[in-house]
């Protein structure tokens, strides 16, 4: 049959393979009013069984198709008289033969869920090694960025080295439109509106003129060491300015160049190096608050960014807890170093100095 193929068609109208079409129309007549969908409507295979007679009536009714069904029956009655009659040896050996074929389609369905198990264990051991592997770089790249940090940190707040000379100015000058200047005693009166300084310390030298000794000299140098960095630094901020009464004197470091703790300190905003703070503190006009703020508390209160002077000497301000902890106190720097035998070096080196210019 068309739509199963394991229905006979015989059986289905319970008739012999050899009755004739007359018989066949009187089962099929007998059989579809028992199972009419009419007749059933409750039933839902009653259609079902309907449309299963239907096919065997017209199939029985085709001479081709009834012919071939009976070949096809004819076969199959002989396939099974066949094998009913295998001995039992041979029967034995074919079910044998079907059981090792299952054991062996057994077999291989195994090993292949074993392959696919052992392969998902190795997929999970790797992401798991991946997962380790990402944590550890993780933890390595912050492990390294915290030391980054703390080592910029301590940079940071890591002072420089100081030398003997940080606190100490070079004044240039003609003792011929300075005549005041040519004692130290005056040099120390000029300069100590910058901030507090050892008069004591002030080395003086007055070059002579070596073509006309008759006449004044051309030139004198004097290296004056101030207390505190912020007074020299503001010295040399007022170099050369009227307003700041260094008219006609050049006011530089004594080494040549900016001391590093100067230039830490401006870095940070602790020494303010523009000078229109000073000019407006020498007019009377209030500075920026920018400036004002800069060096007013925090760990470097002691270093004021007010760089203008008043008419009477500043008193040098206590150094604070954090900048006596970081070595900012040149108040005792400057009494350790300020002694007779750094004045001789300091006269030698004008000395040379003024040598350097003659030749």
């Amino acid at each position: 049959m068309a739509d199963n193929e394991d229905i006979n068609p015989y059986e289905l109208l319970e008739i012999e393979p050899t009755v004739t079409e007359a018989e066949i129309k009187k089962a099929y007549r007998q059989k579809s009013l028992k199972v009419h969908p009419d007749r059933h409507p409750n039933n839902p295979q009653a259609a079902q069984k309907f449309h299963e007679l239907n096919t065997a009536y017209e199939l029985l009714l085709d001479p081709t198709r009834r012919t071939a069904l009976d070949t096809k029956l004819k076969a199959q009655q002989a396939k099974k008289l066949r094998f009913s009659a295998y001995d039992n040896k041979r029967k034995a050996m074919m079910e044998e033969l079907e059981k090792s074929e299952r054991e062996f389609k057994k077999s291989r369905l195994d090993a292949q869920r074993e392959v696919q198990r052992r392969q998902q264990e190795e997929e999970m051991i790797k992401e798991e090694g991946r997962r380790l592997m990402r944590e550890k770089q993780e933890a390595m790249s912050k492990l390294a960025e915290d030391k980054g940090k703390q080592k910029a940190k301590e940079e940071d707040t890591k002072t420089p080295n100081t030398g003997p000379l940080d606190t100490t100015v070079r004044l240039k000058f003609s003792p011929v439109n300075h005549a005041e200047l040519t004692k130290a005693e005056n040099i120390a009166a000029l300069l100590r509106r910058f901030g507090p300084l050892d008069a004591t310390s002030i080395v003086l030298s007055i070059k002579p003129n070596k073509k006309n000794p008759s006449k004044p000299p051309k030139h004198a140098t004097a290296l004056v060491p101030f207390n505190k960095v912020d007074g020299a630094f503001a010295a040399v901020m007022g170099s050369g300015r009227k307003d700041h009464g260094l008219e006609g004197i050049e006011v530089s470091w004594a080494e040549g160049k900016e001391p590093d703790i100067v230039t830490w300190l401006k870095e940070r905003g602790h020494l303010v190096s523009g000078r229109e703070n000073g000019a407006a503190a020498a007019s009377g006009q209030d500075q920026p608050a920018s400036s004002k703020s800069a060096g007013s508390g925090g760990a470097f209160s002691s270093f004021p960014d007010d760089l203008s002077f008043d008419p009477e000497p500043i008193k040098p301000p206590l150094p604070t807890a954090a900048a006596a902890a970081s070595g900012l106190d040149f108040e005792s720097l400057t009494l350790m170093r300020m002694r007779q035998a750094e004045r001789e070096r300091l006269e030698r080196e004008i000395l040379e100095a003024e040598a350097q210019e003659e030749a």
